[in-house]
């Protein structure tokens, strides 16, 4: 069966995470995905783990985000690199790129230059503060970190009373993925009826701002500044993690019909109908006080057991897995989303299935990530028509390099 974005061609000038993210998930939708690369490779081929001896090739960070895609490693300071590209986006439909924002420009390949060399062309940019941007911040170079500080997300984020937090995954970037993929695909759709390209201009900054949840409207609304609640749920309780007596069990009680159910199976009736926590907006002002009165109650019996509890009652819970019980878990194991993958040069790895679950044409790993260089020559003959005499000449020339396996 043919996948969902089969026929449609990307020109991947992403590196890291961020961009990389966004076309992973093309790639996982049939895409064909090429990844130049400048000759010593994406940056994050340089970041472990590695499988065996730190080698270009060998980046868990790297194959985790590039699986299903081409490399091509291009020389874009050399003309014949520059007019190599440009051929390129003659004859693809999308381009995804990372780099600061005059990056692009400077090569030639902004969004003014790009859309006179094919105007069916959707071209996603995506960088800390956006392109569009006030002119202190527009060249401000900004990793996830800056991302996530700047947008707000650290200041809710943490024990309560604590510092700031950076949330555990590189949220900043890998929101601003979903987001421009998202973007490029809503854009392609609308080219189908126009015929016309779109430029998506993704900031990191806004992503993150865009998914504060409640915590824009709780200021907007009362002036209130949200600060860290741990676990908690700002304005809905119980709704956090509580200590067990071997680990973690959240449990979230969206109702008080599920508040009812809650109380009498950690035996704790009484407090059911108590003024202070009759309701969900008297147990939020009141969260301090109830947390101790459960917590009291929790610690009584193992996860396992609580688990059991909670189901049999129909109330929402989890146990706080770490990363070996996740990935150990088979419900996991049932959805498929760790799958086992061939990769050149380590054999047998398993990484991180695609979580688009189309019913005809699921998004999915059926490729390893590529090799540095590894599709140079095939994307050259097969691609663009040079011939093996042309190939040669570019390699001797240093304006492309890499082999095909």
């Amino acid at each position: 069966m043919s996948k969902a974005l089969e026929g449609i061609r990307v020109v991947d000038l992403t590196h890291v995470l961020a961009g990389p993210t966004c076309t992973m998930f093309l790639a996982d939708l049939g895409a064909e995905v090429i990844h130049i690369e400048p000759f010593h490779g994406d940056d994050s081929r340089e970041y472990g783990p590695f499988a065996g001896e730190p080698d270009k090739n060998r980046s868990g960070y790297f194959i985790s985000l590039n699986r299903n895609k081409k490399s091509m490693a291009l020389n874009l300071k050399s003309e014949k690199g520059k007019k190599i590209l440009r051929e390129l986006i003659e004859v693809s439909d999308v381009i995804v790129e990372n780099f600061r924002p005059t990056t692009m420009k400077k090569l030639g390949f902004g969004w003014d230059d790009i859309k006179k060399i094919n105007p069916r062309i959707i071209y996603a940019s995506i960088c800390g503060f956006g392109h569009d941007a006030l002119p202190e911040y527009a060249g401000r170079p900004a990793y996830d970190m800056v991302a996530q500080a700047y947008s707000g997300i650290m200041s809710i984020t943490g024990p309560e009373g604590g510092p700031p937090c950076r949330v555990g995954s590189s949220l900043g970037d890998i929101i601003a993925g979903h987001q421009a993929a998202i973007g490029i695909i809503a854009a392609l759709y609308k080219r189908e009826k126009t015929g016309i390209g779109q430029y998506h201009d993704g900031a990191m900054v806004d992503g993150l701002f865009a998914v504060l949840e409640n915590a824009v409207a709780r200021y907007t609304i009362s002036g209130e500044i949200p600060g860290p609640l741990g676990g908690a749920h700002p304005s809905i309780t119980p709704f956090q993690g509580f200590q067990t007596a071997d680990s973690w069990i959240i449990a979230a009680i969206g109702t008080d019909l599920l508040w009812a159910k809650f109380c009498k199976v950690i035996g704790r009736e009484d407090i059911i109908d108590d003024p202070k926590y009759k309701t969900n907006p008297l147990r939020t002002k009141n969260r301090k006080d109830l947390s101790a009165i459960i917590s009291a109650e929790t610690v009584k019996k193992t996860t396992r057991e609580w688990e059991t509890i909670f189901e049999n009652a129909g109330l929402p819970y989890s146990p706080i897995n770490n990363i070996k019980d996740i990935c150990e878990d088979p419900h996991i194991a049932h959805r498929k989303m760790l799958v086992e993958i061939d990769q050149p040069g380590i054999g047998k790895m398993k990484i991180a299935n695609s979580p688009i679950r189309l019913s005809e044409t699921p998004g999915e790993v059926y490729a390893p990530a590529p090799l540095l260089g590894q599709h140079s020559e095939d994307v050259l003959k097969e691609i663009l028509g040079y011939s093996r005499e042309e190939i040669d000449r570019l390699k001797e020339e240093d304006v492309v390099t890499g082999l095909t396996v």
